[in-house]
């Protein structure tokens, strides 16, 4: 064994022993859409006393910090994004009516005196109504929030009298206090009660007790408020106390919430659909390349573990989105397997003498070109994911940068010292048709035996192209795009209920509850979704109880609030996201390649994205979040098909600079062939158990991608490439330099070799 294979069997074997070590140490976050909880998103607002900065954005997260702990939500995550945004994460909290009411006010507490009501306020007076409705008359404010330290709720158990407030005070809250309960303990009648107000309203309004005595009032920096609480208007009474005055006020403009059980099913969705995917990955890669195929998919079952531990090492997020991501990379984590594989079997066609462990080593070597190409197109959409999207969606992108790096790993390291291994040991070594690297493949033997001119009709291939591109566009123009909730603003919410449901039946209880305009479809096998622009929490609840009446026992699986303003912002955002990306893919390609490769790519991606589109158009399929990951996913896997392709001509022009283009693009895609339905069937697989099994979401999430491979791979062959031949005509450029590599010398008349 050389010291380059010893050096890289060592750093495989550190890598899984650390991969190991942290997914049996570490658990994995779980996003609120796969744990079930409530996700909301506040944006500070300009008040007249104070401007919505980024300091007071984070005063105002400090504030929630507070008040969500006094709640006694656990795992509970408080954020700030941009300025003025705050993101709130409650995981396992269904109802978001009792979270948002209470993280959301302005808590401005005060405590005031009562004067007798006998004609005109005074200066500074005013009349309100108390908590039985009866007006009163206050006084100026005596004690503000500011002196309010902390606040708990209690229930008397020796007199049970019910729940009551303990109020401790700091600073001058407690003189403040003592001075306006000593007043009011001179008194009698109405003058003898202080006001406690929240927000403009009376929550409270007791009088001081007969023990306190005159001109001494409260003293011991404490008191409790007492009054008909329930135990939950007791418990969110002291988190607005604890929590103090937001510094601005605070407008919900997002709001998600998830139930456990749909983060469940889509958990287990996912995992069925990773395991059939590998196992029918693994069958077909066995299949095709027999031994080193085997020893490929152990490769790739290692490939998942690493993905999985570096997650959890990171301290990464899983998101529904990044749960596709994370599965749908394993299908894409065998193409660089598959290129190694298809230059070793090149390699051993063309000089047999030197054995087929040989054979693999320059397939691995010629291989890294295109590899790192291809690979380097993903992990651009995988970054602009990450910078661009946001919440589940930016999961996505990270989960698929981590299985793209992942799979150069399993590819690279892994399966190079496991093939590398088994192919040193004499009695594989001279049965090459085992190894599977013996032959080239039946597809790849009838290709050059036939030896089609493709190119000669690339015109045909263009028009062709050109009008799926027009019946795409038409449906786009037609039928016009479902934006989803998430760009629309408006609020989505899924309902199941234990009753089959007709839908006209459901759409009959929804007007009934009052919201004869909301948009009710099926969602799933028996679920509901209601969609209207407008619709508070409460109302929320009334739709659930009108569905409850014909469809039995109702549960809200899934609840989405998105805000006009930010649904607007959302939408810019993906043209930018699609925008940079073409532009981003064609400055890689045209320094990698050349400017007329780069464009062919390019058009041949946009080709792709307008066609991918076009069909959800036709199917009024929601455009959403979910479809932005699958979009972005589609032009990362286009390019990297279209750089498989270019890599390959580009190679056999530099070998032979003289020869017409349009001869080495022909035969530069022929030979591209077999990998690409290879690694294409691969994807397939995954992708096709994530539709079977994902649930809406995921199933929705597959179908864009499986569009989106099956255009993609006719593209690469029958769109870049005729366009990069045409655009040829004007490059004055001379053809590209061969490469340097050392190949190994042509075999020579007479010598044989074993062929398959």
């Amino acid at each position: 064994m050389t010291r380059a294979n010893v050096v890289r069997a060592i750093l495989a074997f550190a890598v899984l022993a650390a991969s190991l070590y942290f997914a049996l140490s570490k658990p994995a976050r779980l996003g609120l859409d796969l744990r079930g909880g409530t996700q909301i998103v506040l944006e500070t607002q300009d008040s007249p006393g104070a401007k919505a900065t980024r300091e007071n954005t984070d005063r105002a997260k400090e504030v929630l910090h507070r008040r969500v702990d006094a709640l006694g939500v656990a795992e509970s995550s408080i954020t700030r994004s941009g300025e003025r945004r705050i993101i709130v994460e409650l995981p396992d909290v269904q109802d978001p009516r009792r979270a948002a009411d209470v993280i959301g006010k302005t808590a401005q507490l005060t405590a005031h005196p009562v004067r007798t009501n006998d004609g005109k306020p005074a200066k500074g007076e005013q009349v309100i109504a108390d908590e039985q409705g009866q007006p009163i008359l206050i006084g100026p404010a005596a004690l503000t929030g500011d002196g309010i330290g902390s606040a708990d709720a209690s229930f008397d158990t020796q007199n049970a009298t019910g729940w009551y407030v303990t109020i401790d005070f700091r600073g001058g809250g407690g003189k403040a206090w003592q001075q306006v309960t000593a007043k009011a303990a001179c008194a009698a009648g109405d003058e003898r009660r202080i006001a406690i107000i929240l927000d403009g309203k009376v929550i409270s309004s007791p009088g001081v007790v007969q023990d306190v005595p005159c001109n001494v009032g409260i003293a011991g920096g404490s008191t409790q408020i007492t009054g008909d609480f329930s135990a939950d208007e007791a418990k969110d009474l002291a988190a607005l106390v604890q929590g103090g005055s937001l510094p601005v006020p605070v407008k919900t403009i997002e709001q998600r919430v998830v139930g456990p059980t749909l983060g469940d099913a889509a958990i287990d969705a996912s995992a069925k659909a990773a395991v059939i995917g590998v196992m029918l990955t693994g069958l077909f890669i066995i299949a095709v390349y027999r031994l080193v195929g085997a020893l490929a998919t152990i490769a790739l079952a290692c490939y998942a573990l690493i993905s999985y531990a570096a997650l959890v090492a990171m301290g990464a997020t899983l998101t529904l989105p990044g749960l596709a991501g994370f599965v749908l990379a394993i299908g894409m984590a065998i193409d660089a397997n598959v290129l190694a594989f298809e230059r070793a079997r090149e390699e051993y066609q063309e000089t047999p003498k030197r054995g087929v462990r040989t054979a693999l080593t320059i397939g691995f070597s010629k291989a890294w070109s295109a590899i790192a190409d291809s690979n380097i197109t993903t992990l651009l959409a995988g970054g602009l994911l990450f910078f661009l999207a946001s919440g589940p969606v930016k999961g996505f992108g990270v989960t698929l940068t981590i299985g793209v790096l992942g799979s150069l790993i399993s590819a690279m390291l892994l399966s190079r010292v496991l093939t590398d291994a088994a192919l040193s040991r004499r009695f594989i070594a001279k049965r090459p048709g085992l190894t599977g690297l013996g032959s080239t493949g039946r597809l790849r033997t009838w290709l050059d035996r036939r030896n089609p001119d493709l190119m000669k009709r690339r015109k045909l291939w263009l028009a062709i192209s050109g009008l799926a591109v027009v019946v795409a566009a038409t449906g786009i123009f037609s039928k016009g795009l479902n934006y989803g909730v998430e760009f629309t603003g408006g609020r989505l919410v899924e309902y199941s209920t234990s009753k089959a449901l007709d839908i006209d039946d459901a759409r009959s209880a929804v007007a009934s509850a009052g919201f004869p305009r909301a948009v009710v479809q099926t969602s799933g096998k028996d679920d509901i979704s209601v969609r209207t622009e407008n619709l508070s929490n409460a109302e929320v609840v009334k739709i659930q109880d009108a569905l409850a009446e014909k469809g039995g026992q109702t549960t809200k699986q899934r609840d989405e609030l998105i805000g006009p303003s930010l649904g607007e912002e959302l939408r810019q955002k993906a043209l930018i996201a699609l925008g940079v990306a073409l532009l981003v893919q064609l400055a890689y390609l045209a320094i990698r390649f050349r400017w007329s490769f780069g464009a062919g790519a390019v058009l041949a991606m946009f080709h792709d994205v307008i066609i991918v589109t076009g069909v959800f158009a036709w199917l009024g399929k929601p455009i959403d979040g979910v479809f932005l990951a699958a979009l972005l996913t589609v032009i990362g896997y286009s390019v990297n098909d279209a750089v498989v392709v270019f890599d390959r001509i580009r190679e056999l022009w530099g070998a032979q600079p003289k020869t017409r283009f349009s001869e080495v693009a022909n035969r530069g895609a022929l030979q591209t062939v077999p990998r690409t339905v290879n690694t294409g069937m691969g994807a397939v697989f995954i992708l096709a158990a994530l539709a079977l099994l994902g649930g809406d979401s995921l199933t929705d999430f597959a179908l864009a991608l499986l569009i989106g491979i099956g255009v993609g791979t006719y593209s690469s062959v029958f769109t870049a490439t005729p366009l990069a031949i045409e655009f040829e005509r004007f490059v004055k450029a001379p053809a590209p330099r061969p490469k340097t590599l050392k190949r190994p010398p042509a075999r020579q008349p007479g010598e044989s070799g074993a062929v398959v």
